[in-house]
């Protein structure tokens, strides 16, 4: 039985190709989005025939924001569940010397995956079904000196989502936040990750998987970040200002 297709946009990605592997095994079509996309071949092929679903490739660029209409109206069918999974977290100091750097930062985890949603949305909404689901980040749960540049607009990323399931909530279209926490990848790659903190890309995609299945709307990889952000959020900004995080 054809359970439709999932869109992953930012398929590149660490967590985006872990996603697509997840819902191929559970019996979805997987519609792989990313820039350069054709030099993910070789990984549609092997999800392909792994799971005996249908992959197709779409090229996607998330700062593209005039294309994202055409992008998604162009698509073979419009996907059942969408999951973005694109970012980019840049580095603190030079975000802070250089404003086109902090725009690229803002731009690729607010603006873009924020833009592709939006459109989504529309298109769910008038179908009456669907599920959107946003990788953002407790990066956004408050700002901090280490990287607040990113922090803010994984903020804004989770305001819009916040905001989007409000919206579509009488629509039957369910919106869930992801708020991974660390997460091993390339992005972070030569980062000192403590070890009871760090999640693995497979463990956002299977946790994704079932938030929707379960109709979920926010998710925390590992609950004992639920209680760290509280925790942060809960310092007086008095003491706050004062203290290296």
């Amino acid at each position: 039985m054809n359970k439709g297709a999932v869109l992953v946009l930012g398929a590149r990605s660490d967590i985006g190709m872990a996603v697509a592997y997840r819902f191929a095994q559970a019996g979805y079509d997987i519609q792989l989005a990313a820039r350069n996309v054709t030099s993910l071949d070789d990984d549609r092929a092997d999800i392909e025939i792994r799971n005996s679903i249908k992959a197709t490739l779409h090229e996607f660029n998330a700062l593209n924001i005039q294309a994202h209409e055409a992008f998604v109206t162009t698509l073979p069918e419009l996907p059942i569940i969408a999951v973005c999974t694109t970012g980019y977290m840049g580095e603190q100091k030079e975000s802070e010397r250089d404003m086109t750097s902090a725009s690229l930062v803002m731009r690729s985890n607010y603006e873009g995956p924020s833009s592709v949603l939006g459109i989504l949305a529309n298109h769910f909404e008038k179908r009456g079904s669907g599920t959107l689901v946003g990788v953002s980040s407790v990066a956004g749960e408050r700002g901090r000196a280490s990287n607040y540049v990113y922090g803010s607009a994984k903020a804004g990323f989770t305001a819009f989502l916040s905001g989007l399931r409000n919206r579509l909530s009488q629509h039957n279209v369910n919106v869930i936040t992801v708020l991974p926490g660390f997460v091993n990848t390339r992005m972070t790659a030569g980062m000192q990750l403590p070890i009871a903190l760090t999640a693995q890309p497979s463990d956002v995609a299977a946790s994704i998987v079932a938030a929707s299945a379960q109709g979920k709307n926010i998710i925390y990889l590992k609950p004992i970040w639920r209680l760290i952000m509280l925790v942060i959020k809960s310092i007086p900004e008095k003491l706050f200002k004062r203290m290296t995080l």
